[in-house]
C-alpha cells in the first residue's frame, strides 16, 4: 500500500526551513529524517508514526496508539491515524515534538 501523499506534503511544508531533512522510502513508507534519525513517518497503512519522549504527556499522546512491528511495541514510537492529523495544528505540533526529541540526540 503508498503512503498518503497529500500527508507528506504537509509534513515536507513544516520541515521546509531546516537544511538537516532527509526522506528516505521504505516498506511502502516515507521517512523523514532529521539530522540522520527517523523522526516521522507517513504511513502505508494509514496516518503517522512519530519518534516520542516516553516521558512525556503531552494532550495528543492520549490519542496515540504505541507502535507495534512483529507483536512487540516499539518503546518511544506512537502512531495515529490520518484522522487524527487531520488538523494541522495537531500535526504540526506532532511533527515538532518528534524534531524536539531527536534534536537531542548526537547527529548521524
Amino acid at each position: 500500500m503508498a503512503f498518503d501523499e497529500v500527508l507528506a506534503g504537509r509534513i515536507r511544508t513544516l520541515l521546509v526551513d531546516r537544511d538537516d531533512v532527509t526522506e528516505k522510502r521504505m516498506f511502502g513508507s516515507l521517512a523523514f529524517l532529521v539530522a540522520g534519525h527517523m523522526t516521522v513517518t507517513v504511513s502505508g497503512n494509514d496516518g503517522v508514526m512519530v519518534r516520542i519522549d516516553p516521558a512525556s504527556d503531552e494532550p495528543w499522546l492520549a490519542t496515540a496508539q504505541p507502535m507495534v512491528m512483529r507483536g512487540r511495541e516499539l518503546a518511544g514510537w506512537r502512531t495515529l491515524p490520518s484522522t487524527a492529523v487531520a488538523d494541522d495544528a495537531l500535526l504540526a505540533t506532532v511533527v515538532a515534538h518528534g524534531v524536539r526529541f531527536v534534536s537531542d540526540l548526537p547527529a548521524k
